[in-house]
């Protein structure tokens, strides 16, 4: 049986990736996928770390120290989902990624369950996608 009563009032939901190239992840969060860089981090004058944000999502990319090896698999079995407001932002994002030289696992698509969707996966493996319902 469902329990749906949640013990926990949430508001948003954000996360933390491990960047092999921080700079080059900033740059293709800002500039491919359209978040805004709000804050970064230094440690001994270096950027260690940023936030991104586009609307009510948030996440923090840091700077991989490579303790646990620079060729392990990043976000295996693990999947973001940014929901935006529209048919074209959906269509639009996936075009500045590939502007941006970014590749697509699947194109701008309708599917049956009823948004409008497409998969990617960042610099450093870790797969997103962007939906947003074919009806409001």
């Amino acid at each position: 049986m469902a329990d749906t009563t949640a013990a926990l009032n949430a508001t948003t939901l954000g996360g933390s990736l491990t960047c092999k190239d921080l700079e080059a992840s900033i740059r293709f969060y800002r500039d491919a996928i359209g978040f805004a860089v709000p804050h970064t981090y230094e440690n001994n004058g270096k950027v260690t770390a940023a936030v991104v944000v586009a609307g009510n999502c948030q996440l923090v990319l840091n700077q991989d120290d490579g303790k646990l090896g620079w060729d392990r698999v990043k976000g295996q079995g693990f999947y973001l989902q940014i929901n935006v407001a529209g048919l074209a932002d959906v269509d639009a994002t996936a075009a500045r990624i590939k502007a941006a030289g970014g590749t697509l696992i699947d194109e701008p698509a309708d599917r049956p369950w009823g948004v409008r969707m497409f998969q990617f996966r960042d610099l450093d493996g870790f797969k997103l996608g962007v939906s947003t319902p074919l009806t409001a």
